[in-house]
């Protein structure tokens, strides 16, 4: 057996982990979002609120989950990199940065509301 047959081993082995992390957070986010939105909503909450916790909650979830499958498919590239790997990791980094852009810019935008006492 040579190193690069215990390389490419290791690697399918890491990400195959690193892909049920994602699949692990991205569930329990949902969970914990769902229960939020519950909690929230019997204890009379607006459903404004109740809905923009739970979002926020999902949103982190998402994103923690995508960082793990990008993390997945770098390693994934790096040994045997085809086109439609570097496509797959591409898509999935753009999806991650745009996810990423308009959480922050939600939590700078519901911030400034909490301050001015609108919300």
């Amino acid at each position: 057996m040579n190193i690069h047959h215990i390389v490419e081993l290791t690697v399918s082995y890491i990400s195959d982990i690193s892909y049920i992390m994602a699949i692990i957070v991205i569930f329990f986010g949902m969970l914990k979002g769902f229960s939020i939105f519950l909690k929230d909503i019997l204890l009379s909450k607006k459903s404004e609120e109740a809905t923009w916790e739970s979002r926020l909650e999902l949103g982190h979830s998402f994103s923690l989950g995508l960082g793990f499958l990008i993390g997945s498919s770098i390693l994934k590239t790096t040994v045997a990199p085809t086109w439609n790997d570097i496509g797959q990791l591409a898509t999935i980094i753009a999806i991650r940065t745009t996810l990423n852009y308009f959480l922050t810019r939600e939590i700078k935008e519901h911030k400034k509301d909490v301050s001015n006492g609108s919300k």
